[in-house]
């Protein structure tokens, strides 16, 4: 049996998610289909909000309601911890014992999905080192993250900042966001210079 036009369009259209295949798309559209109205409306408006009012940081590319993110705001630009994406801030932040500030790449350079350096925001990081004491390399301890590290490693050195890789408290693969919060602890404690 097929589903009915307005179904299949929703089913469709939840397939896009990471990790959802169709028959995880079909639960969560009956679910939508099934719900009080009020809840639907209010999943309606979430999404609406989010892509209306939520854009990346000028400064380090966090996500922001406004023009600076709260961190960028409130924190002392000393120390830069380098992530990828927006969301391994929210993992680095749950251990409490970061003080520094951000700066999101928004990728990873990797020559088989054709993104070179010049694809991610490696300049907007050279051109926030003024004043800066160390730059701390966090992109995930995978083959594209580690060759990312080492590349901005060898462009950081000879300004004659202190370039630091946090340790190897996650394991080869893995992926910060996942990674609990006394081994990102761990990580961020036993960082080692490059």
């Amino acid at each position: 049996m097929k589903y009915i036009e307005p179904l299949a369009h929703l089913i469709g259209q939840l397939t896009k998610l990471p990790s959802v295949g169709e028959k995880t798309a079909a639960r969560y559209a009956y679910a939508i289909l099934n719900a009080p109205k009020e809840d639907a409306d209010e999943l309606i408006a979430a999404i609406q909000d989010v892509r209306d009012n939520v854009h990346f940081c000028r400064i380090c590319g966090n996500y922001t309601e406004d023009d600076v993110c709260d961190i960028c705001k409130t924190r002392e630009a000393k120390v830069i911890c380098v992530v990828k994406e927006p969301r391994d801030i929210i993992a680095l932040e749950k251990v409490k014992d970061f003080k520094g500030v951000y700066h999101v790449l928004g990728g990873v350079i990797s020559p088989m999905e054709h993104i070179g350096p010049n694809d991610i925001r490696i300049k907007e990081l050279l051109a926030r080192l003024d004043g800066v004491e160390e730059v701390i390399l966090a992109t995930n301890p995978d083959v594209e993250g580690e060759a990312t590290a080492m590349y901005i490693a060898k462009l950081i050195k000879p300004l004659g900042i202190k370039c630091t890789r946090i340790a190897r408290g996650l394991p080869e693969g893995s992926v910060i966001e996942y990674a609990d919060e006394s081994t990102l602890s761990r990580a961020m404690s036993s960082r080692i210079t490059l």
